[in-house]
This record gives C-alpha cells, sequence and structure tokens, in this order.
C-alpha cells in the first residue's frame, strides 16, 4: 500500500501530481513539491484524465524518464490530458513529450548535455521570477525539442540546446529540459515554487501531519477486520510504520521482532525494553537465529544473500501469524514493512518500472513470488529525514527517531564473504566500538550512518614480538540528505585513530583498520 493510490487528500489541502516517465530523480520532485507546503502523489504515465481530476489538482507535473519519445515501447500520456484545464510543468523527457504532442520535433542533439550547464533566460517572470538572467543547472539528454511551433515560446537556452525552456501561448504549459529538483540546479527550487505559488496558485499548507493524517485515513480501509504483522526491527523505519500502523489500526497490529543472528550487539534487549515499556503494542520476540544462519552457510554471494534471508522473515513471519490465529485473533492477512522509497529506486521498482537494479532490498526486492500476504509499505513514497519528521508528528522519542539506519538483512551485508559466528563475533565488538566512540566524540548526529565492515581478506601485522595474520576492518562513516547519494565523513583523525586502536587492542583477530572514502556514487553506503 503506498499513498499514491490512496483516496484523495483529508481536507482541502493543495496536490500536484506527477505522472511517473521513469525518471531516478522522480520522487525528488514530490519532495520539493512537500516542502514547499504542497502535497504530492505519483501517477502512472497514461494515468486517465479522471483520475487525475479525481486528486482535485492544482498543477500536474510531467516527470523526465531514460526513454527517447520515438522508441518502441517508450511511455506515453493520455491523449486527452492536454485538454484539461491545469496548470502543467513538464520536465525533460515529460516537456518532450509534451511538446511533440502539440506539434514540435524532437531530435537527437549534436551535442548531448550530462552534467552543468549555463542557462540564458530571455524571459524572467511567471516560472523564471527573480531567477538570474544567467544561471547554473543540471542537464541529462542527448534528444531535445527542435523546430518548436508557433505555439510556443522559448523562455531559456544554454550553449547546446537552444530551446531549454518553453511555455505555450494558449495553454497552461511550462516546460523545462533540465533538472529543477536536484541540487545541481542551484535556483531549480525557486523555479518549482513558482510553479507551485505563481502559476498553480497553491497556499502552502501541507505538512506531515497531512501525510500521517492520510495514511490513517486510508489505513482501516485497507485493512477491514484483519490483522498486520509489523517487522520490527527497532530502527527508524520499522519502528515508525509500527507507530503509524498502531494508530491507525489499533488492536489489530501486532510486531515481529526476529532475532536473526545478524544482529548488532545488545539490539534484541534494546528493542524489547524500548517498545515493551513505552508502546502498548502487541510485540512478540521469536529467536530464528539458528535457521538463519543455517541458510547461509557457505554462502558468499550478496544478492544471494539478501534473497535467502527475505525468504526466511517471511517463512518466521508466517509462523508467527499462524500463532497469532491460534490465540483467537482474527487472520492475518497483511505484511507491514518500512521500504522507503530509496530502497524501491536501488531495486530497480520505480513507478514507471524503469529504475536500474542496484541491488536486492528484503524489503522489496528479496520477497518470494508466492507471498501469502499482501504487503503494506505507507513509507515507500518517504526519505529518511522525512521518515524522521513522520516519527516526531507520531510521538517517536528522539532515540528512535535519530538512529542510524540499520539495513534489514543486518550484519549479513556488513560481514563480506562467508557467515560463521567467529565472524560475527568479531564484527559485532568492532561495530560496537565504532559507534561508541562516534557517540563519546559527539558525531552521532553530524554523520548519516557509521558502521564496522568485516573484509574476507587477511593482512600480516607485528602484535608484540610476534608477526600476525589477522583480519581487516573497514570503517564506513557516511553524510547524506536523502540517501540516493551520500559523501564520506571527514572525521577527525584523533578519532580514526582512537577507533583503530581500540579495535586491534580489543578485538582479538583484528590487526589493520582502514577507512572508507568512496562517495554514493559510484559506491553505495553499504559494502554489499
Amino acid at each position: 500500500m503506498s499513498s499514491m493510490h490512496d483516496d484523495p487528500r483529508p481536507g482541502d489541502v493543495d496536490t500536484i501530481p506527477i505522472l511517473d516517465f521513469g525518471s531516478q530523480y522522480v520522487q525528488l520532485i514530490a519532495r520539493r513539491i512537500r516542502e514547499a507546503g504542497a502535497f504530492s502523489v505519483l501517477l502512472a504515465p497514461d494515468a486517465s484524465p479522471e483520475e487525475i481530476m479525481r486528486w482535485k489538482p492544482r498543477g500536474l507535473i510531467l516527470s523526465g524518464g531514460p526513454a527517447s519519445i520515438d522508441e518502441h515501447n517508450a511511455p506515453t500520456c493520455h491523449p486527452g490530458l492536454f485538454d484539461l484545464d491545469v496548470p502543467m510543468l513538464g520536465i525533460c523527457y515529460g516537456m518532450q513529450l509534451a511538446s511533440h504532442m502539440f506539434g514540435a520535433s524532437v531530435e537527437r542533439a549534436e551535442s548531448s548535455e550530462y552534467g552543468r550547464a549555463k542557462l540564458h533566460i530571455s524571459s524572467a517572470t511567471g516560472l523564471f521570477a527573480g531567477i538570474p538572467s544567467d544561471t547554473t543547472v543540471w542537464m541529462s539528454h542527448g534528444d531535445q525539442v527542435e523546430n518548436v511551433t508557433a505555439h510556443f515560446e522559448v523562455l531559456a537556452s544554454t550553449d547546446t540546446c537552444p530551446v531549454a525552456a518553453v511555455r505555450h501561448r494558449t495553454r497552461p504549459f511550462h516546460g523545462l529540459q533540465f533538472h529543477p529538483e536536484v541540487t545541481h540546479t542551484p535556483h531549480g527550487v525557486d523555479m518549482l515554487r513558482n510553479f507551485i505559488y505563481e502559476i498553480c496558485g497553491c497556499n502552502g499548507g501541507w505538512r506531515m501531519a497531512d501525510y500521517m493524517e492520510l495514511q490513517c485515513n486510508a489505513l482501516p480501509g485497507i485493512v477491514g477486520e484483519n490483522r498486520v504483522i509489523c517487522g520490527l526491527s527497532g530502527g527508524v523505519d520499522s519502528s515508525v510504520v509500527a507507530a503509524l500502523l498502531h494508530r491507525a489500526i489499533g488492536d489489530k497490529l501486532t510486531c515481529i521482532f526476529v532475532d536473526n543472528g545478524l544482529l548488532r550487539k545488545n539490539e534484541r534487549e534494546l528493542v524489547e525494553k524500548t517498545f515493551r515499556e513505552t508502546c502498548d503494542i502487541d510485540l512478540r520476540v521469536i529467536d530464528a537465529s539458528k535457521a538463519f544462519l543455517e541458510d547461509l552457510k557457505g554462502v558468499t554471494d550478496p544478492q544471494e544473500k539478501r534473497r535467502l534471508i527475505g525468504h526466511r522473515f517471511i517463512d518466521v513471519f508466517q509462523q508467527a501469524a499462524d500463532e497469532v490465529v491460534k490465540d483467537g485473533g482474527s487472520p492475518v492477512k497483511f505484511l507491514a514493512q518500512g521500504t522507503l522509497y530509496p530502497d524501491v529506486i536501488e531495486s530497480g521498482q520505480g513507478h514507471a518500472g524503469t529504475a536500474a537494479n542496484i541491488k536486492l532490498h528484503h524489503n522489496v526486492g528479496g520477497l518470494p513470488e508466492d507471498l501469502e500476504f499482501e504487503l503494506i509499505e505507507p513509507l515507500r513514497d518517504l526519505f529518511k529525514d522525512e521518515v524522521r519528521a513522520l516519527g516526531e508528528v507520531l510521538g517517536l522519542s528522539p532515540a528512535i527517531v535519530g538512529r542510524h539506519p540499520f539495513p534489514g538483512p543486518g550484519l549479513a551485508v556488513r560481514l563480506l564473504g562467508e557467515i560463521d559466528a567467529e565472524r560475527l563475533f568479531i564484527l559485532r565488538e568492532c561495530d560496537e566500538i565504532v559507534l561508541e566512540e562516534i557517540i563519546a566524540a559527539n558525531l552521532y548526529k553530524a554523520t548519516q550512518q557509521v558502521f564496522a565492515v568485516l573484509l574476507p581478506v587477511r593482512s600480516v601485522g607485528v602484535m608484540g614480538d610476534g608477526r600476525t595474520y589477522d583480519s581487516v576492518v573497514a570503517v564506513r562513516a557516511v553524510v547524506t540528505q536523502d540517501f540516493m547519494t551520500a559523501d564520506w565523513a571527514r572525521i577527525p583523525y584523533d578519532v580514526l585513530a582512537s577507533i583503530s586502536n581500540r579495535i586491534i587492542n580489543e578485538v582479538k583477530g583484528v590487526n589493520r583498520v582502514v577507512y572508507d572514502i568512496s562517495s554514493k556514487p559510484p559506491a553505495t553506503i553499504e559494502w554489499e
């Protein structure tokens, strides 16, 4: 379940739907709109005029996408779309598609643009009100609009793209060849705000509390008289899902905490204490560590690890659901998960189905095809910082809302190579030291994810008067806003020295510590 498929908004909230043509950046557009104070939902690219108007839209955005409009099976929109009396903004592919349907030609550009470009604005009104006449924008296109008809006014250009922005003379359509939603377009947010307020006439009343209300209104109707089980890990995402569902459906929710043998040190005790003492939620703790570790014995491929873990989780949840029914509860029909938008994109399951598969997430890409549950994923439209904001609205404690992410497959994707009890023990101890030192240095809130990785290599060292040949541990620390991109954190040398010294001195079997200075992209945050 996702808000993009639900009933329209609670109350009289300005809404800007987005037709999703497959851009990696499409949810960034939705996020920028929500940040500006309007609500946004993603709709299929060929959504009918009736479906669009059901949302009472103040405006409509046509997203970018990787296709060319003349490709076989290239996504297109409903032929009646442009008969709607609704302001529209086409971005990249969205501009090309609309321009083509209005009679302009779209051709392969003589010089493709990928990266920053200098935009020359010829009409500094409307969409470009208050924007410098020369500004930097982020381009990512091989095709571009040419031979615009008399119906269009060209608003801006770059040195290699004469038609970088347009306005239809008689219909409420604007188009941008570049991406205003990314941070690489410095005034992009201003352009989107101009569209939202100056062109669409929105009033800026949308807040995260409205998202909570929307989900709380929709969930009871979806669940009916059935029960929902929620995989609670104690992390931010699953905690927010649990709190949201508990508010929406009350005692129809049962939370399952699975000890899969791949948890951080003392994690099970922490989760039990936190949720039993502070939340009136039906929480059941299942120790399935033996089964998980048996599944993973001898497995080194990271995708296979994720797949096996995902399948075993479902088996455990099914057994838990049977127990709930035996205890006199109503049938369990739904499984709730804390899937976020970056998870969906990295698993190649964007709304238009065109995103590249980077890795399986056990909560979106590692589930069996014969899954007996229906999924409820009320956070899958949100980024991590938005989930934290929702957690605050739901009244969760700062200690929970502010936790760094921990992957669903746990330490399995931070222990490279084969998994066994000895190596898991080493990784847990190293990871605990890393977190202790980061917290002691008051850097936990300044970073967004910090952890240790145990590498499948050994190196020569000297301890005392003897030669050692022991394991190598990598330390990973990143800063990021949305987890779609990230940079490595500039941890002070003295903190890194303390981490290294403690690990080597306190953890038997490790004689070398390295620091990961890779950004995302090209690397991902997790190593597997």
